[in-house]
């Protein structure tokens, strides 16, 4: 049931108000609150943070001062020793009030002075909590009743009621209170109004995916920087990008900058989640995911849109990502030019094979010692399938000999071995070396098609490739990306 949709809140207090007209001075009263501390926290993306901690100032008695205005949003009163707490809303308007609960019940006893943002939240909360019990009472009995029975359908009548009570409440305070950040709250946590679609049962669910990619947000206001402190925004944001997409880097980069364009007026929220964005991409372990990053640093870092970063950072994020730009899938591998073992000359570009495996490797690499097994698996598999493996040891000078006495011990001298002993082809900065084993798949053109996967991933990455190559073939399309 969509009924209680929104009780995701907890409770609120109040004492005597003295005023302040500067910074923010909130007075809170908690009766049978014993402790000496009380803490003020807010929500800040996924994470909650510590802003203030008020000592008693009589038993139950705390306030919350400061010269500088607290940003806007929702905050946490903390109670000691459990971390019970409460919401109290903060807007650019209230940072002056009083509130007094109870520590038993902070919902149903509280009471608010000098914030009519938090007595209207409260009062609906208070709404919602009458409401509760009776459509629990419901639930329970639907639980014990016939399906499709009389009583079952009288049960969900009953429910539905409710249902429709809390919908009308909703809109009642959305209509006479549009700009309180109470209706901003339940803006963004009705469910959308889905149309009714015809079609057979996957055509139905795939218009409903793309009717809730199209109107996800359409509740919710990101360029509000009031939400950007709430519990519900990053997850709403995380399930459109990660849930709602399809997980291509493109997909992905279309749907951050439909994100950010939204929330370009909310100039916190838009640097909250730029940053986020950019890191999240920079950590990911998805294949291909590295070209959001470019993508994000060619769009906003290099046009000057993230004015906050300094300047040795940025120096670093846009040279990370010019690294990055030209090994990304569909790109052209950058050509090497190294020697075999009997010292002759080979060139990346010069491998004649239909599908190059670039192995990046060292001898003295546990991991890479993990992986050899399955690389003489895959080897064996795809030798003659126009495969050719193309394995560079990461030695220079003097430790080279340790790679031929690998190769020998462990009986892989079918592959292509390769080394560069002077680093004259630069290829550790070119292909990003920083740790081993790494793995490039080419196609026949040495245009990338895979990259960053382990030696197990091989044999099942590849099929999937060869796979597609024969469907696109049959279609009468290139596979080639």
């Amino acid at each position: 049931m969509r009924i209680f949709l929104l009780l995701l809140l907890g409770a609120l207090v109040s004492t005597g108000l003295r005023a302040q007209k500067t910074g923010y001075q909130l007075e809170i009263s908690i009766d049978n609150y014993e402790q000496d501390s009380l803490y003020l926290g807010y929500y800040f993306g996924d994470k909650q943070y510590l802003r203030d901690t008020a000592v008693a100032q009589a038993p139950g008695q705390f306030v919350f001062a400061g010269e500088e205005a607290l940003p806007a949003g929702m905050y946490l009163v903390v109670m000691a020793p459990n971390n019970d707490f409460f919401q109290l809303l903060v807007t650019e308007e209230e940072q002056q009030f009083a509130v007094r609960t109870n520590r038993e019940d902070p919902v149903a006893s509280m009471k608010v002075e000098g914030a009519s943002d938090n007595q209207l939240f409260y009062d609906y909360l208070h709404f919602l909590n009458k409401n509760r019990p009776l459509a629990a009472q419901i639930n329970q009995q639907l639980s014990q009743v016939t399906a499709g029975s009389e009583q079952q359908a009288a049960l969900q009548k009953q429910l539905e009621e409710i249902n429709q009570q809390v919908i009308g409440q909703q809109q009642e305070i959305v209509a006479e209170h549009p700009n309180t950040m109470t209706a901003a709250i339940i803006r963004a946590n009705q469910n959308l109004d889905m149309p009714e679609f015809e079609g057979n049962e996957e055509e139905v669910q795939n218009k409903r995916w793309r009717y809730t990619q199209k109107h996800f947000f359409d509740n919710i206001d990101l360029s509000d920087p009031r939400l950007l402190r709430t519990p519900f925004l990053f997850q709403r944001v995380d399930y459109f990008i990660h849930k709602l997409q399809v997980q291509h880097p493109d997909t992905i980069a279309r749907s951050i900058d439909y994100v950010l364009e939204k929330m370009k007026p909310a100039e916190e929220t838009f640097r909250f989640y730029l940053v986020h964005f950019l890191n999240e991409a920079a950590r990911s372990k998805l294949v291909g995911m590295d070209a959001v990053y470019v993508h994000l640093v060619e769009k906003y870092y290099k046009k000057g849109l993230a004015t906050w970063t300094d300047e040795e950072t940025m120096k670093k994020i846009v040279e990370n990502a010019e690294v990055l730009k030209p090994l990304l899938i569909g790109k052209t591998a950058p050509n090497i030019n190294l020697q075999k073992r009997d010292g002759s000359p080979i060139a990346l570009h010069e491998v004649d094979a239909k599908y190059t495996v670039l192995y990046f490797w060292r001898y003295d690499c546990s991991h890479c010692k993990k992986s050899t097994p399955d690389m003489k698996a895959f080897y064996d598999k795809f030798k003659d399938k126009g495969v050719e493996l193309m394995a560079v040891c990461v030695k220079f000078t003097d430790e080279i000999e340790g790679c031929w006495e690998y190769v020998d011990e462990n009986e892989t001298e079918d592959w292509l071995h390769v080394v560069d002993p002077y680093n004259r082809s630069k290829y550790s900065a070119i292909y990003d070396i920083k740790s081993t084993p790494q793995l490039y798949i080419l196609d026949e053109d040495k245009k990338i098609l895979s990259k960053k996967i382990g030696a197990e991933q091989l044999e099942e990455v590849m099929n999937q490739i060869m796979e597609q190559e024969t469907a696109g073939s049959k279609s009468g399309k290139s596979s080639k990306r």
